[in-house]
């Protein structure tokens, strides 16, 4: 078939080729495609690199008959034509955001895997010891950890292309960037100790371009993070914290980072919430957020419109939609979809950070 003999000459040009990764990245693109994966009011964020290199952060829910690992895949395979993961990222210990690492490794090379690290419990999930053992298992006890200030190494091209960890173990970036204009917007929560706290927060640029995603990073950590001081600056595309929950979504920080655009990564029952909803329609340069799921519960009246929503019934009778953005090659144009099939809503990136 000529889809095989394509894929036969790829491999072996990239093994001539003598990369010093000792591995070959997937086909290059020229664009950076950002795909965020419908698992339910989990995550998966799916990240193809122009230079065809992948980033997986965070894997969903596991079982429910495989739904969300296959979604996944399907992406990853069908829609990004993928032949592997090069980089699976754990932002944090909880179920809905590693659920799947073990199983896709299984079924799908993963080459790499990249965490916070690993705590010796947790005891808010009495099912960790298990789970966490899978994991150790699939990664070959061969993690690597990531802490705030270190970058994640990912090959670049005529474009520059970097991903900064701004936050991880409770550790934060501090003492950079533009002086906060909305600290006085932070007003302390009680102190969160589950491990959404203790989230990776990874700031990725691609010459102007800036995304930041911060799993389920809370309230006071989102503040430590972006005051007196935001190390962030200014981003064009923004992953929504933890679903779109009150417990994340700090004002000082949403505010801060003025995103032009956004995506809500929750489901039809878990997250959206209204007083994140509010915070977004603050921000001053926002143009258009999406969601993964219409908020069932909620007044649609409060909610991205329907154009942009990807799913808007219940888990029961959903399809599993998921979204993309893609950054043109030279970093300075964007759109969004929803699906293969949905117009491409387009973007200008913003000129300063």
């Amino acid at each position: 078939m000529p889809w095989i003999r394509v894929r036969i000459v790829h491999v072996l040009v990239c093994i001539l080729s003598g990369w010093a990764s000792a591995v070959c990245a997937d086909q290059k693109s020229g664009t950076l495609d950002l795909y965020f994966i419908d698992v339910e009011g989990g995550a998966a964020n799916l990240i193809v690199t122009p230079e065809g290199e992948s980033i997986l952060i965070d894997s969903g829910y596991p079982d429910n008959q495989a739904r969300d690992l296959n979604r996944i895949l399907h992406v990853a395979k069908d829609i990004a034509g993928l032949s592997a993961i090069d980089h699976a990222v754990v932002s944090h210990w909880h179920l809905d955001h590693y659920g799947n690492h073990a199983a896709l490794a299984a079924s799908f090379s993963v080459r790499n895997f990249w965490d916070r690290g690993i705590p010796d419990a947790l005891s808010e999930d009495p099912g960790y010891q298990d789970r966490i053992s899978a994991y150790r298992s699939a990664s070959q006890n061969q993690s690597k950890t990531l802490r705030a200030g270190q970058y994640l190494r990912l090959r670049s091209g005529a474009t520059p292309l970097k991903a900064r960890v701004l936050s991880a173990s409770r550790e934060v970036v501090s003492g950079e960037g533009p002086e906060n204009s909305f600290a006085d917007r932070h007003q302390p929560q009680p102190d969160d100790t589950s491990d959404n706290a203790a989230s990776l927060s990874l700031l990725f640029s691609f010459g102007e371009f800036r995304y930041l995603t911060c799993g389920d990073l809370t309230w006071n950590t989102e503040a430590r993070m972006v005051t007196p001081r935001n190390p962030a600056g200014k981003i064009d595309l923004f992953m929504v914290t933890h679903h779109g929950l009150p417990v994340s979504n700090n004002p000082a920080l949403v505010l801060a980072i003025d995103p032009v655009t956004a995506v809500m990564c929750n489901g039809p029952k878990k997250g959206g919430a209204e007083t994140t909803l509010k915070t977004l329609r603050e921000v001053k340069s926002m143009k258009n957020w999406f969601q993964l799921h219409r908020n069932v519960d909620l007044d649609a009246a409060l909610q991205a419109p329907p154009e942009f929503i990807a799913n808007h019934g219940t888990t029961a009778e959903c399809e599993g939609q998921w979204i993309v953005a893609r950054v043109a090659a030279d970093g300075k144009t964007y759109t969004i979809q929803i699906g293969k099939d949905g117009d491409a809503h387009s973007y200008q990136t913003r000129d300063e950070h």
